[in-house]
Order: C-alpha cells, then structure tokens, then sequence
C-alpha cells in the first residue's frame, strides 16, 4: 500500500528548483578541466540538459543555480529561459574553498517559497521526482555496493528518524543511502537559513548541508518523509567509473522525452 505523502505535509506543489554546481569536480578530470561537472555528457546529454529537462517535464517554473567553477559555461548554456522554467543564478566566489553549506547558504536571499534542493551530478529516470514535488521529501535508496556518504533511518511511517554523516562502519539497522535531493516547506526552509547563519558566521563554511539538515531531524525541528528511489534507475556521477556505470543505466536511445534534441541549444542562445 502506498502512502498518501500530502496527508501529513501539505499538498501544495513545488514549482521552484535550487541547483548546487559550484564545485570544481576533481575526481572527474580531466573531463572538467575546461568546464563545471554538470556538463559532463552521459551518452550524448551533458547531466545538466537531462536535469532541466527533468524539471520541466514536472512542471517547475523556476530555477535557481548557484555556480562557481566555470560559471560561465553554464551560463552561455542555460541562458535565462528555458522552456516555461526562469532560471537565475548565484555565483560563489569561494567555491574553491567552501562546501555545500556554504553553497546552500547562498540562497537565503533569493529563495522565499517551498522549494526542491538538487546537487548537479545526479542522472535519473525522471518519473522518480512524482513524489518528489511536494514539501518535506528526501530522496533515499536501499544501500548498494558502489554507494557511499550519508545515509538515513526511517521509521514504519517513512519519516527520517536520524542521519548518519560519511559512516564506513558496520551498522546493525538498516541504512538507507540520501539520494541529495530534497524538498522544502518555507517555514522549514526559514529554520534551515536560521541554523545555517549560525555555522556560516562561526567559520564552518566545509561542512556539508547534511551536517545541519542531521542536527535538525535529532532536535525535532525539521522532518522528513522518504521517497525511495528503488524501483528505477539513478546514479551519482563523482569519478569516471561513476560515469561508466551511468551510461550502462542511461543508454543514449532511452532518453527521449518527444522534446526536440535542440531545445537546449535554443535556450542557450537567449543573452545571460
């Protein structure tokens, strides 16, 4: 049986989009040297086409990049516009420097509505996001062998009950592995801002946005409900054998939308 998820938080759903690509993605180079990680091609589509891709067919009106290492090509390649999706963008001038919170961080000014938090090196069947598209989710998957970083415990409901930070211990529950991607109410997303200053302004700017999102869930004040994202195929691209593995899931005749192969490239040409 499945679980009606907007009984217990709301069902208004999420139009807006926040995408973490500032990162200089090492473990991919030499694929990176001369532009950002999620513009890497898998099977023909950069990572980036097949993510906004994916927004658009969810029905997401607005997205939010925040940049950093080689900005300026995602720029030239997004544009302003996509389709129906506005896209707007923040640059980190300390990507090199700083991690994902600080990533996160860069946002509180610009996003005031529910919102769903994407990191840019994610390839996924595009129906996984159904779920994904109303406030307080978590994307997560039953542990494998390549996986690795954080991962959750869910209770009998499906609500996260605690975090577990870059664990390579043995663990007697079961884990499940954080997909990074996650959806926001605003109040929820007003609380995060307010925890993340707290960091931000003592220094700790190489933490990862888990390190808070896992104090929160301990302290009761944020939740969230597992959306799993078993039965389909995603992979998390850090390394050239990541990117291997993700061509295996990701053929180049199984991602056709109906949308003309150009749509990106149209979009790229509007002025940034």
């Amino acid at each position: 049986m499945k679980l009606n998820f907007n009984n217990f938080f709301g069902n208004e759903r999420i139009t807006t989009a926040l995408l973490l690509a500032a990162g200089t993605g090492s473990r991919l180079y030499p694929l990176t040297r001369n532009s950002p990680k999620c513009l890497t091609l898998v099977n023909e589509k950069s990572i980036l086409e097949r993510l906004v891709v994916s927004l658009k067919l969810q029905g997401f009106k607005r997205l939010v990049i925040v940049t950093g290492y080689h900005g300026n090509c995602i720029r030239e390649f997004l544009g302003i516009k996509f389709d129906d999706i506005t896209i707007q963008y923040i640059f980190s001038p300390l990507y090199k420097t700083t991690n994902n919170i600080y990533s996160l961080w860069m946002a509180r000014k610009i996003i005031n509505e529910p919102f769903m938090l994407i990191e840019s090196d994610l390839v996924f069947d595009e129906s996984l996001l159904d779920d994904m598209c109303y406030p307080s989710r978590i994307a997560v998957a039953h542990m494998q062998a390549w996986m690795n970083g954080t991962t959750v415990i869910v209770d009998q409901t499906q609500s996260v009950k605690r975090f577990q930070i870059g664990t390579i211990e043995a663990y007697d529950d079961i884990r499940y592995k954080t997909v990074n991607i996650y959806s926001f109410s605003l109040s929820s997303w007003h609380a995060i801002v307010e925890r993340l200053c707290r960091y931000i302004s003592i220094g700790r700017v190489n933490n990862y946005y888990e390190t808070v999102f896992a104090e929160m869930v301990a302290d009761g004040s944020l939740y969230f409900q597992a959306v799993f994202f078993d039965n389909k195929p995603w992979y998390e691209i850090d390394t050239i054998a990541d990117l291997v593995e993700a061509e295996k899931l990701f053929p180049a005749d199984i991602y056709k939308t109906g949308i003309p192969g150009n749509i990106i490239l149209q979009a790229s040409e509007m002025p940034a």
